[in-house]
């Protein structure tokens, strides 16, 4: 559905209630070299796209994409319009967990037509930053596919803090062996990395590629700046990925020699007291044998001696075994 419809003409915005029905004569009537239709849908199906791919004649390849989602983040340059597919992360405070979504844009001469698929960016908080810098419109279409872009890539840049913390919270509970969970919660976090690496890594390089000359659609030299901005955004993002993801595998290493540690702690403790259990065994063992001519045997203080002896044996294996701290 039509989230909402606005046109752009001499850098002004001029709102209407447009319908699928009424974009190809809307689309028609921008003939300024800046005019543009900002076009802003949600969850659309391929019988809302129809009238769209009439109106501003999209390609049919990425007209399947913008419905169907699941893509990856991409860049496609056709003649003269571009595809642009991100994916959109949202973070949840109580479950340290990210939330994936898409947003899709078709950018042309005369339009912009932005697809979400999820529950943000809301879009049109992007249309009020879009207002709130009128110099860019300028631009154009352009400028549209801009900030689209750049709302998407602020959210990575707080998402990257926010894992960097989750990330500290369980370094110091794993080295404190404050908190028994630490391990799964280190692979859902490493799950959650898997997941903003999936969104900025793959459009990385296709930002970049805009800011060459080479490119099959260069960005105009006065959004340059704009757009090298974003790229250093995802250049940071992708280092804190990195990072957090090397901090990780160290954690986990870590943990894993905790457990190591611990479990030799315990093995050498079961081994104490299994030879503290044997030095009696072996006393109880001889003196129960039973033969007739076994040496004090018959003596009064043969049993007080045999109980005494097994204590005494056990009382030295426990100094040995705590001296040497396997106790």
């Amino acid at each position: 559905m039509i989230v909402e419809c606005a046109a752009y003409r001499d850098r002004t915005i001029v709102k209407t209630d447009a319908t699928m029905h009424d974009l190809s004569e809307l689309a028609n009537a921008q003939t300024g070299p800046d005019d543009f239709v900002w076009v802003l849908l949600q969850d659309p199906d391929y019988d809302e796209f129809t009238a769209l791919q009439s109106a501003f004649g999209l390609h049919p390849l990425a007209v399947e994409d913008a419905v169907t989602a699941q893509q990856r983040p991409k860049i496609d340059v056709y003649e003269d319009s571009a595809f642009v597919v991100m994916r959109t992360l949202e973070y949840d405070d109580d479950t340290s967990t990210v939330s994936v979504g898409e947003v899709s844009m078709f950018v042309g001469p005369h339009y912009a037509i932005t697809v979400r698929h999820g529950t943000w960016p809301r879009l049109d908080d992007i249309r009020e930053r879009a207002a709130a810098q009128p110099a860019l419109l300028e631009f154009g279409s352009v400028a549209a596919a801009y900030h689209v872009v750049d709302s998407v890539v602020d959210a990575y840049l707080a998402i990257a803090d926010a894992l960097t913390e989750d990330v500290e919270e369980v370094e110091d509970a794993v080295f404190a062996q404050a908190s028994p969970d630490s391990t799964a919660r280190v692979y859902l976090l490493k799950r959650e990395l898997v997941a903003f690496r999936k969104a900025v890594v793959p459009i990385h390089t296709p930002i970049t590629g805009l800011l060459s000359h080479r490119s099959k659609w260069p960005v105009r030299e006065g959004l340059r700046p704009y757009f090298r901005d974003i790229a250093d955004h995802l250049e940071h993002a992708r280092g804190t990925i990195d990072s957090l993801d090397h901090l990780l595998d160290n954690v986990m290493e870590a943990r894993a020699t905790q457990i190591s540690v611990q479990q030799n702690d315990d093995m050498r403790k079961l081994a104490a007291y299994a030879a503290m259990i044997a030095g009696p065994t072996l006393v109880a063992g001889v003196y129960g044998m039973n033969f007739d001519e076994m040496p004090e045997l018959r003596w009064t203080f043969g049993y007080p001696l045999a109980v005494l002896l097994m204590v005494v044996i056990v009382l030295v294996l426990w100094r040995a075994f705590k001296r040497s701290g396997w106790l």
